[in-house]
């Protein structure tokens, strides 16, 4: 592996008897885009905020550029950009503003701010509106503008906290695309947490899932959606009985059967040998049949595997 740009081992956060990080071992590799994946509520803000130095760890220890977060939280913060959920936007303000100030808070010089805000703009694309206040900017446009921000000083690592929460399909869109192009055309190392799972999918090199403060599972996509099978039959059905799931575990080829609020997954081998003696056997057992699709393995059927819960039932 290459160098770590963000190392953590046995980190942990406590709150009274609450612990929102629970142990948690990740090392990210310079130049890779690291999604970390799960929940509301599952430990992902808590951890990035560690990481960007805003919480200090109850327990264990974490760098990032091979600084030590606790011990250096200052050098730590010139070496990294940050937008959190919550954009911090002055809506008096115009785009061009808000960066040069930025721009002026990490240190540089007059001469390199002009150059630094023209260069990011190019970057982050908001057409004409940096000289529009900003309390006139789309949702999209702010979140763009608030990733501008945390650019300016030319981080080495940039941390997003959930960046297209709240966002139009169309401005996510603009951010993956932005973002890809950060980590394609600079190198940078991007930390990324979502709750959305095609976000994590289309943009994550390595993908790590969080559950209840802990780790429960890392890798690439395509690495986590194969450890749980090829393909995977989804039937929808009146009821859901165990003399029905017991037929169905019996169908050659069958790896898995389970049940989620009358909605069967069956995961299979391979799925187009399997769909129709699935279907023989619902309608064996006498089960009106509402849906009944095949499709390839999602990075929820990675969670649902994991925990026993999709990641929308988590949520909720």
């Amino acid at each position: 592996m290459a160098t770590a740009a963000v190392l953590t081992e046995a980190i942990a956060r406590q709150y009274g008897d609450v612990r929102a990080v629970d142990g948690v071992d990740i090392a990210v590799p310079e130049g890779e885009i690291y999604g970390f994946l799960g929940p509301n509520g599952a430990g992902k803000s808590t951890l990035i905020r560690i990481l960007c130095t805003l919480l200090t760890p109850t327990s264990g220890r974490a760098e990032v550029a091979g600084i030590d977060v606790a011990a250096h939280p200052g050098a730590v913060r010139l070496r990294i950009g940050v937008a959190l959920q919550d954009a911090a936007l002055d809506d008096r303000q115009t785009g061009r503003e808000l960066l040069r100030l930025q721009a002026r808070l990490y240190g540089l010089r007059r001469h390199e701010i002009d150059q630094r805000v023209d260069e990011v703009l190019r970057m982050v694309d908001i057409g004409d509106a940096f000289d529009r206040r900003i309390g006139t900017y789309s949702g999209g446009m702010k979140r763009r503008l608030d990733l501008a921000a945390a650019l300016v000083h030319n981080p080495d690592i940039l941390f997003l906290d959930e960046p297209t929460t709240g966002l139009d399909p169309a401005s996510r869109a603009l951010v993956w695309h932005e973002v890809r192009r950060l980590n394609q055309n600079l190198g940078m190392t991007i930390f990324l947490t979502t709750q959305y799972l095609e976000e994590a999918d289309e943009l994550a090199d390595r993908v790590g899932i969080i559950a209840h403060g802990k780790l429960v599972a890392e890798g690439t996509p395509d690495e986590l959606k194969r450890s749980i099978g090829t393909d995977v039959i989804v039937a929808r059905v009146s009821r859901a009985t165990e003399d029905v799931l017991a037929r169905l575990r019996s169908i050659e080829g069958v790896d898995q059967v389970d049940v989620h609020d009358g909605e069967i997954s069956v995961r299979v081998r391979d799925g187009a040998a399997a769909i129709s003696p699935v279907a023989i056997a619902l309608a064996a057992c006498e089960v009106e049949v509402q849906s009944l699709t095949l499709r390839t393995p999602t990075l929820d059927d990675v969670f649902l595997e994991l925990t026993g819960t999709h990641i929308e039932e988590e949520d909720q």
